[in-house]
């Protein structure tokens, strides 16, 4: 909803408040302040958008995750970096089903932008070497599928790994 830096400003309005809550001795004001300012704190780390993009996308409700991530009208200003390849990931899945050069794009960014966890990296690059496949760039999704078995730590998308490592012996 706000951009990231309007965030932190009324954080830190919402500490110095607090500071002088503190002060004129009403300490009960200003420990409810400062928990207030932490929620703050929080969405500058955990955008609320993204959050809610999430909880679509795990109801697998992906015209629901468009809607939520269309309501970031400027990524580059609302998101950290970090928020910003999440944001190009959801899209990166959500186009996978329509346009595949659409969602090679995003994956590419997101992994340019990073990802907090290497399970999401895998993913993106499996996904990746999936488009590969379907483009006959057997070389590149080699690479991708490899680097994504490395990343898959708790074999969570071991069995797509074998299935895709099975369609490109017969490419």
């Amino acid at each position: 909803m706000f951009n990231k830096n309007i965030k932190l400003i009324l954080a830190f309005a919402i500490i110095a408040l607090a500071g002088y809550q503190f002060v004129q001795g009403e300490i009960g004001n200003g420990i409810f302040l400062i928990l207030l300012s932490l929620i703050f704190v929080f969405l500058y780390f955990r955008n609320e958008l993204i959050l809610l993009s999430f909880l679509r996308m795990r109801k697998q409700d992906l015209d629901g995750t468009e809607k939520w991530l269309e309501k970031i009208k400027n990524p580059e200003g609302a998101l950290t970096t970090k928020q910003q390849g999440y944001y190009n990931y959801l899209y990166g899945i959500i186009y996978s089903q329509k346009n595949l050069t659409q969602a090679e794009k995003f994956f590419r960014k997101a992994l340019k932008l990073g990802l907090n966890m290497d399970y999401d990296v895998a993913m993106a690059k499996l996904s990746l070497a999936g488009i590969a496949m379907q483009k006959r760039r057997k070389r590149e999704a080699t690479t991708l599928l490899q680097e994504a078995k490395k990343l898959d730590k708790n074999n969570m998308l071991g069995e797509q790994i074998k299935m895709m490592q099975q369609q490109l012996k017969k490419i």
